[in-house]
């Protein structure tokens, strides 16, 4: 007998667990689980997610044995119903839906009331006593069928349904009656044949098989790839195919189906939340078709079913150890639970639901650091409005806030807008009636969304709160009609500015000025405990316990925030930035245009107490941790004067003519300026260059002890590719070192350390550590140099890389493991095979980049350093790095 694919769930027992996501995908697992516990779920079986994978190689075919294994649990399932697909008399009607291993709420197909048809719709109207029903289930399930398995234009159906309410003069479909229905299911029939050239099908096994490979297809639709794009998804076997009897909610007053969370999934405040539609099916509240009421109305009007519904919520949560996304259907009177998962939630809940679930004694600190993303965390440092000056400004109308934060933007109302107009370099806002799976891709190009209908557990809602962008749903006075929008009367076009607060649920006119957030008590606990995870480091190969993070920083004011933020050190001071300040850019213009030694010399001694000043500054908002500086890297010609107008100016001060300037800025040109004259080999060629930066790094590092604050100078020498280059410019740097400790009479430790950003220096790495104190990886040069991208240029063929899978992300936002990673580990390796205890760092952009992270602390690097506003992030995903390692001990 082959593998099992097929796995059975009900009469209180389950052939699978919470256990095999894998296999059964989130949906399946969980249901599964459910039925062990005793909770009440429809009864049936799902199919595994390895024939997702294995029809895909084998050219959208099933593997051998799965049909028979298909057809026996339907056999099962019709047993313990008691009923049979397509039964004149008591039908059996299931749902086919998928469930991928991780959620992706939408982005995959659901097909409802299969195994309904000419014969079985009377049996279902007699069965029930009540023929609407019956013939409301046709109509909808030929309309899913037709969609989703047949890839039928929606709209042909819906403007059938809407004829037939305009005909009787109805607004709801609630409204029809059986006669109209019974009329409409005729019209679906024909419309179907007619685009079709066939019936619609009658064999309800013909119908399910069709809606299996629906579900399977839906993989690799356009919405769900962009979505598992956008979020990172990989490594996923496939979807499962989870086959369920039916329940239903449209069965009259005493039916309805709703959506709950057993937390507040936009604040995480311990509150039950959700919605509830009476006389409703769950695709009614999902798709925002109709606006539901709170759940508080379920319970007003049915006390005994939401007493229920709360005791299994506190149960399921207390199991799972996690905030839950509930669906459940009442049948009359009688609930069921037709799903459960780890509820998504914005950047702000999961921080509050992991702080109040470790001070609950649910999860341990050590837990809670896994229950935020970085990508949640970075949520919480979105723009608002400035609180001060909203109350003065005019809401144009309110909503649902839907997923907090605030944004402003050119409104546009297609998903392809938002995308097109995003590649122009402009913000958008986008404007719909109500989102669908297929406006993924213009809802993340978007700076917010705003919907007219749908409510807080519709698709705009869900999604934008798991994207981490503002949203405002169901914003009734919002009128959207193809390409305007009406808000009380006011027309607003294509490219008109708006502006929405997500956390409150108000639209305004403009472009609003928004502030950042600010750091909140819960966060800096969150952050601390994270830090504490760090700390429990336990890598035989670094010395120094803790895996630290820093910050990439040019001005105290840089780094007084990133201090704020939880910095520990600076990693990387760009000491050519402090160049481009007015008043030093000019005498820097003019050690560069000196004809002489002696010339360059007088305008290096102007510039070394502004440099030194600036030192004194960065180590002052340091107070006593270690700050990496690196001396000069670009290319002088960056900083000449490019007008004719500046090169006059700075002719006229130096005393030469400005033809003279002119021949000596193309003689700075270069062919390939990023392998050319600059880092080190400035140093080699001009060292009184290098000279006077390491004189004002120690001199000021010397004042600033002598007031009493302790400081830490590494000097860091860019662009090695030897050791000589490295040799002879730290033994310049240390007489200059000696000179200034010697003449303040301080005995001051330093470092003195080097980029690693050559693919050389990394290859040598065990020579060039000789003289090295530490090294820091430049990784954006060493991918440059590795991979021969250059990061200036890479947009120009990017997008089709990632589009064709050559490559599976930008190599300059997450390392390169497999190519820049090896030289990386190599040097590693190599360095401390010559130094035990070499300090590792990395100061490229990668430093803040979760996956990146997590390779830079497998790999044995002492820290990371990134910019201010990604330490926080940086910190979260250090502490994960270290929780792993910790949970596989």
């Amino acid at each position: 007998m082959g593998k099992k694919l097929v796995y059975f769930f009900g009469g209180g027992e389950a052939e699978g667990n919470s256990g095999m996501k894998e296999f059964l995908g989130g949906k399946g697992a969980n249901l599964a689980e459910m039925t062990n516990l005793g909770v009440p779920v429809p009864p049936g079986f799902t199919i595994s997610a390895e024939v997702c994978k294995i029809y895909y190689e084998k050219n959208q075919q099933y593997p051998e044995g799965l049909e028979a294994e298909i057809d026996a649990n339907l056999e099962k399932l019709e047993k313990m119903m008691g009923k049979k697909l397509g039964d004149h008399d008591d039908p059996l009607l299931v749902s086919v839906r998928s469930g991928a291993a991780q959620s992706m709420p939408g982005m995959m197909d659901t097909i409802l009331n299969l195994g309904i048809n000419d014969n079985a719709v009377a049996g279902l109207a007699k069965k029930t006593g009540n023929e609407r029903f019956g013939w409301d289930a046709y109509r909808r399930f030929i309309q899913m069928f037709s969609d989703v398995a047949m890839g039928l234009d929606l709209q042909l159906f819906e403007g059938e349904l809407e004829k037939a309410k305009e005909a009787k003069g109805v607004e709801l479909d609630t409204d029809l009656d059986a006669e109209d229905l019974k009329k409409l299911v005729e019209v679906y029939k024909r419309v179907y044949k007619e685009q079709q050239g066939e019936d619609f099908p009658q064999d309800p096994k013909d119908q399910m098989y069709k809606s299996i490979n629906a579900v399977l297809g839906s993989w690799m639709n356009e919405k769900a790839i962009k979505y598992r794009k956008i979020n990172d998804i990989t490594g996923l076997l496939g979807t499962a195919v989870n086959v369920q009897s039916m329940v239903f909610g449209n069965f009259g007053e005493n039916s309805g189906t709703g959506v709950a969370f057993t937390r507040d999934p936009s604040t995480g405040e311990k509150v039950f939340f959700g919605e509830f539609l009476e006389n409703a099916q769950g695709e009614d509240v999902v798709a925002g078709i109709r606006t539901p009421k709170n759940l508080s109305y379920l319970k007003e009007i049915n006390p005994e079913i939401y007493e229920q519904l709360f005791t299994i919520k506190d149960r399921l949560e207390q199991h799972y150890r996690d905030m839950q996304d509930i669906e459940f259907t009442i049948q009359q009177g009688n609930l069921f639970l037709l799903q459960t998962r780890n509820g998504k939630r914005t950047g702000a809940a999961a921080i509050k639901v992991a702080v109040d679930m470790v001070e609950e004694k649910m999860i341990t600190e050590e837990e809670s650091v896994g229950r935020v993303t970085p990508k949640q965390l970075d949520q919480l440092f979105h723009p608002r409005i400035e609180p001060s000056s909203k109350g003065k400004l005019n809401v144009l109308a309110k909503g649902l806030n839907a997923s907090p934060g605030a944004a402003t933007g050119q409104i546009v109302f297609t998903a392809d807008e938002a995308e097109e107009w995003v590649k122009q370099g402009k913000k958008v806002l986008l404007v719909r009636k109500e989102t669908s799976p297929e406006d993924i891709g213009g809802m993340h190009a978007a700076e917010g969304i705003l919907t007219s209908t749908g409510g807080m557990t519709s698709h705009a809602a869900v999604v934008a709160r798991g994207m981490g962008k503002p949203c405002v749903a169901g914003c009734k006075a919002a009128v959207v009609s193809g390409g305007t929008l009406q808000i009380e009367g006011t027309t607003y076009k294509e490219g008109d500015w708006m502006t929405i607060d997500g956390t409150d649920g108000e639209v305004y006119a403009g472009q609003i000025d928004l502030v950042d957030p600010q750091i909140t008590t819960d966060l800096e606990k969150f952050l601390l405990w994270a830090d504490d995870v760090r700390y429990k480091d336990k890598r035989k190969s670094v010395k120094e316990k803790g895996f630290g993070v820093r910050t990439n920083a040019d001005t105290p004011g840089d780094a007084k925030k990133a201090r704020e933020f939880g910095a520990e050190g600076i990693g990387l001071c760009r000491t050519e930035h402090m160049f481009f300040d007015v008043g030093k850019l000019e005498i820097f213009q003019e050690m560069i245009v000196a004809e002489s030694k002696e010339a360059r010399q007088k305008a290096l001694d102007k510039l070394l107490p502004l440099q030194q000043k600036d030192f004194v500054g960065i180590f002052n908002a340091m107070e006593g941790l270690p700050v990496t500086v690196r001396l000069l890297d670009p290319p002088l010609h960056e900083f000449v004067p490019k007008t004719d107008e500046d090169i006059k100016e700075l002719a006229d001060k130096v005393g030469l003519k400005p033809e003279s300037i002119k021949t000596m800025a193309e003689d700075l040109k270069e062919m390939n300026p990023m392998l050319g004259h600059r880092g080190c080999r400035l140093g080699i060629t001009y060292p009184e260059i290098y000279d006077m930066q390491v004189e004002a790094i120690m001199e000021a590092a010397c004042e600033v002890e002598k007031s009493g604050v302790k400081v830490l100078p590494e000097i860091m020498i860019p662009l090695v590719g030897t050791k000589m280059e490295l040799k002879v410019l730290r033994e310049n740097a240390e007489k200059v070192v000696q000179n200034v400790l010697k003449k303040n009479n301080s005995s001051l430790a330093y470092k003195i350390g080097t980029m690693i950003e050559i693919p050389r220096a990394a290859l040598t790495a065990n020579e060039v550590a000789e003289d090295a104190d530490f090294f820091s990886f430049g990784t954006n040069d060493l991918t440059q140099m590795t991979l021969g991208y250059s990061r200036d240029d890479i947009g120009s063929f990017i997008a089709e890389y990632l589009d064709q899978n050559i490559l599976p992300y930008d190599p300059f936002q997450s390392i390169d493991q497999a190519g820049v990673g090896q030289l990386i580990t190599m040097a590693v390796e190599k360095g401390r095979a010559t130094k035990k205890d070499l300090k590792m760092g990395i100061c490229g952009e990668h430093g803040g980049d979760p996956s990146s992270i997590e390779f830079c602390y497998r790999n044995g690097l002492n820290y990371v350093s990134c910019s201010p506003y990604r330490v926080p992030i940086a910190r979260l995903a250090a502490a994960q790095a270290v929780a792993a390692d910790l949970l596989n001990e």
